[in-house]
Formats: structure tokens, C-alpha cells, sequence
């Protein structure tokens, strides 16, 4: 019957979900569970915090189920049990396999944050910003067993603005995602299971978003003043971006960069990338096209602090290399 209310499973870990999650909770639909990755056990004698979607669920007194994995008979047996219409599924961090999509009418679909095909995987907007992208988006597709290759069912389109971090942007998207999730929700409401539904993507555009690692974060000063820029950027909030100096201790020192600009300063043609070209009081560093100011940065085990602090207690030679 065209807007009934329906019976949902959300299944979710990071904070890209919570905004969408928390509209859907504020809909007529109900929800029946929570699925979510297992806590985090901690080495330490402080206890990890919960994770956004956890903190969610129990701010909200939802039922949380946390099985090692969505697609063991068991945690597959609880799906069936609850006869839901739909999985709404985001920032979750496993991939449902056809038996677990099965056990709701409607299977599931998917809020992601790229306009798919583009940056399939676990980092379309760190990604986005490191290639340099003038604009993101998010997608919400009906689920397939293959990682988020289903057809598009809706989506919206936003600028990356000129100093925005992943970060940042990640936190935009959730927000823009909310709607989407809504339209798509209520395309299945009325959908009859028999025609087609939302777009097929495109196999010869897919590209992909894999996970990042702390080596990404290495600075390659021989790059562009622009990759170098949407590379700290893409970089935050995880892993950082960062170079290494070296100081005459055992081990260089490790910088986390924040944040730089291009400079003026005209690069010395016979300047290595990476060289300091200017440290008075400023830092200046010869990059592939010419030279960049670090405006802000975090030495290992410090505070972030500006760089014009940071030379005035670490003074680094004209010709130091990053």
C-alpha cells in the first residue's frame, strides 16, 4: 500500500550516518534494530568511546545487535526474525552478502559519499580531495553484494570549496545525505518489486577510494603547490599529512602539516623539493612549481601551533631539507 510506514534495520558505525539515521527516526517509519560494529576493546585503562552510531542508538534507547559479522548464519537468522522491509545501511564497514540482503523485503540500500561510480571503497571523500575535484556528492543505491555497485536510486551534487578538508567536507555530506535518503526510502515505499529500479551505473566510470594508510600522509614536495595543498587537505582529520626534518637527533623529526599557501617567493632553480627556502621568522619550502609558507603545523608529541612559533623554538637552516 503506496506510504505505508515501514519496518527498518539500520546498520551503521561512523558519524556519516547519524544525520540520515536520525531523520529516519523522526519519520513515521519505525526502526527494529541497530546493527552495528563491535566495540573497540581498549589496551589502555580508559575505555574507548562508543561509536557514533552506538551513541546514537543508546541516546535513543534503540535495540543495538553487534555481531562480529552481519553475514553469519546466526546474525543472518536475527534478520530474517524481524521481518523488516528495508536495510538502510551507511558507514558501516562490512558488506552484506546476498543471503543477509535477502532477509528484507525490500533488501537495502546504501548511502555513500561520492556520486557513484566515482571512489567505490572506504574513502570517497578523502580521496575526492586529494585528486582535486571541484565537486562531491553522495549517492544512495539499492544494495548488491558487490561493494557499491548497485543502481542509483538518488543522489545530490556539492562544490568542494577552495580550503575545505576531508574532513570537513565528510561532516557536509552527511548533512546533504539526509534527503536523498528520504527520496529513496519513499521510491521503495512505492515500489512494486517488480520493475526496475534507480539507475545501473556506469562499469566504464567506476573508479576507486581505498582505504588510506599512515604512508599516505608522506608529503612528496617534488608535486604541484595544488597537489600538495589538496594532498594536507585530504589528509585530515586521518592520517595527517606530514614531513620529516632532519634535526641532528637520532630520529628526524616528524611535522604534521595543517595547512599552507602558496607563496611569492621566487623558488631558486637549483632548490631541491622540500628545501627551506626562507626560515626567518616564516617557513618557506620549495615545492615541484614553485614554493609554499607553512602556516600551521604539529611537531611529534606537541600541540598544533603556528610555523612562525614553531621556528622561533626550532630554528631550521635556509637549506634544510624536508
Amino acid at each position: 500500500m503506496p506510504d505505508r510506514p515501514l519496518t527498518m534495520v539500520l546498520m551503521g558505525t561512523g558519524p556519516f550516518a547519524v544525520p540520515a539515521f536520525d531523520a529516519i527516526r523522526r519519520s513515521a517509519d519505525s526502526i527494529a534494530l541497530v546493527v552495528t560494529r563491535p566495540e573497540v576493546i581498549s589496551k589502555s585503562r580508559k575505555p574507548a568511546p562508543p561509536s557514533p552510531v552506538r551513541q546514537w542508538a543508546t541516546d535513543n534507547e534503540l535495540p543495538i545487535y553487534d555481531p562480529p559479522s552481519i553475514n553469519d548464519v546466526d546474525a543472518v537468522a536475527k534478520l530474517q526474525a524481524l521481518q523488516a522491509d528495508l536495510f538502510v545501511v551507511c558507514d558501516y564497514g562490512q558488506i552484506l552478502s546476498s543471503h543477509a540482503l535477502e532477509a528484507a523485503v525490500m533488501g537495502g540500500i546504501n548511502l555513500h559519499g561520492s556520486l557513484l561510480p566515482s571512489y567505490r571503497g572506504a574513502a570517497p571523500v578523502q580521496w575526492a580531495v586529494w585528486n582535486g575535484d571541484p565537486e562531491s556528492g553522495v549517492s544512495v543505491i539499492h544494495m548488491t553484494p558487490r561493494l557499491d555497485g548497485g543502481p542509483v536510486i538518488a543522489s545530490a551534487t556539492t562544490p568542494i570549496q577552495a580550503t575545505e578538508t576531508a574532513g570537513e567536507l565528510e561532516h557536509r555530506l552527511s548533512q546533504l545525505g539526509v534527503q536523498p535518503t528520504l527520496d529513496a526510502i519513499q521510491t521503495l515505499r512505492n515500489w512494486d518489486r517488480e520493475s526496475t529500479i534507480g539507475v545501473p551505473q556506469d562499469k566504464s566510470l567506476v573508479s576507486k577510494a581505498p582505504r588510506l594508510a599512515k604512508a599516505d600522509g608522506r608529503i612528496d614536495w617534488s608535486k604541484s603547490l595544488r597537489e600538495i595543498d589538496c594532498h594536507v587537505r585530504a589528509m585530515q582529520p586521518w592520517p595527517d599529512a606530514f614531513t620529516l626534518v632532519e634535526t641532528g637527533a637520532k630520529q628526524p623529526l616528524r611535522l604534521v602539516i595543517r595547512q599552507l599557501v602558496a607563496s611569492e617567493h621566487p623558488r631558486p632553480a637549483d632548490a631541491q623539493p622540500g628545501q627551506v627556502i626562507v626560515a626567518d621568522g616564516r617557513l618557506i619550502v620549495a615545492a615541484g612549481d614553485g614554493c609554499v609558507e607553512i602556516l600551521r603545523l604539529v611537531p611529534a608529541g606537541k600541540r598544533e601551533m603556528a610555523a612562525a612559533e614553531f621556528m622561533r623554538g626550532n630554528p631550521l637552516p635556509a637549506d634544510a631539507i624536508l
